[in-house]
């Protein structure tokens, strides 16, 4: 009986929460486009900037595990 209450106040639930969350959006600033653009070069700068110090870095480990594994191996 009491899941059968719970299923009837639903429909209040879903519309309430609706409600509230048009109402936060309202709330929200939303950047301008300038501030999306400016942002979006910092982000792909950054991606950039990362996989070039990853790629060094790859190098760097893979030349150091070479150089280990051919001394090891000639031993």
């Amino acid at each position: 009986m009491e899941a059968i209450e719970n299923m009837k106040s639903w429909p209040k639930a879903i519309k309430d929460y609706y409600n509230e969350l048009k109402l936060e959006m309202r709330r929200v600033s939303w950047p301008n486009r300038k501030q999306v653009e400016g942002t979006t070069v910092v982000v792909i700068l950054t991606v950039f900037a990362f996989a070039a110090f990853f790629w060094v870095v790859d190098i760097i480990l893979t030349d150091s595990v070479t150089r280990v594994y051919r001394t090891l191996t000639k031993m």
